[in-house]
C-alpha cells in the first residue's frame, strides 16, 4: 500500500493494517519521520513537499518490490505527506512485516534508504522570509548505496 497525501497519518492504525494483513507475520518494523527543526538553513519553520504524481508511486512500489525480492516481507505500507509541513509534523511512515524481525528491520531500513535517494520528492525549507530547495545529501547517497 503506498500513498502520496497531505493530511496527517495514524501510525498506531498502519501498524494496526500491517499486523491484520495476513498469518504468517511474527514481525512488524516501522519507520515515522518528522520534520525537523535544523536543515541547510538556520531557523528552519517548516518544509514544502512536491512530488511528481504517478511516476512517484512507481518508484515506491519498485522500492517494494526490491525489498520483497530480497528479504521475505509479508506486506509493506509506505506513506509520504507533500505540501506544507511545519515543524514536528510527521513526513512519512513505511511499515514491514515478516515473518522473522531480521527480515523486517532490513526491509523497512532499505526502502526508507532508498525512497530518500529514488523517489521523485522536492523538499524545500521554510524559514521567516527565505526558502531553499533542499539538495541531496551525500549520507543519504552513501546509506542507499550501501545495500548495493
Amino acid at each position: 500500500m503506498i500513498r502520496i497525501e497531505q493530511q496527517d497519518f495514524d501510525p498506531a492504525e498502519e501498524y494496526r493494517a500491517l499486523r491484520d494483513s495476513g498469518s504468517g507475520t511474527g514481525a512488524i518494523a516501522t519507520f515515522t519521520g518528522l520534520v525537523r527543526d535544523s536543515g541547510d538553513m538556520e531557523g528552519v519553520t517548516g518544509l514544502f513537499l512536491e512530488h511528481y504524481p504517478g511516476m512517484t508511486e512507481q518508484v515506491i512500489q519498485g522500492l517494494i518490490r526490491e525489498a520483497s525480492e530480497r528479504w521475505d516481507v509479508r506486506e509493506a505500507r509506505v506513506i509520504h505527506r507533500v505540501g506544507y509541513l511545519p515543524l514536528g509534523e510527521q513526513i512519512v511512515f513505511v511499515g514491514v512485516c515478516s515473518a522473522h524481525r531480521g527480515d523486517a528491520f532490513a526491509a523497512c531500513e532499505f526502502i526508507m534508504d532508498a525512497l530518500k535517494t529514488s523517489a521523485p520528492f522536492w523538499k524545500k525549507e521554510i524559514s521567516g522570509d527565505s526558502e531553499h530547495w533542499v539538495e541531496q545529501k551525500a549520507s543519504d547517497l552513501d546509506r542507499s548505496q550501501s545495500w548495493e
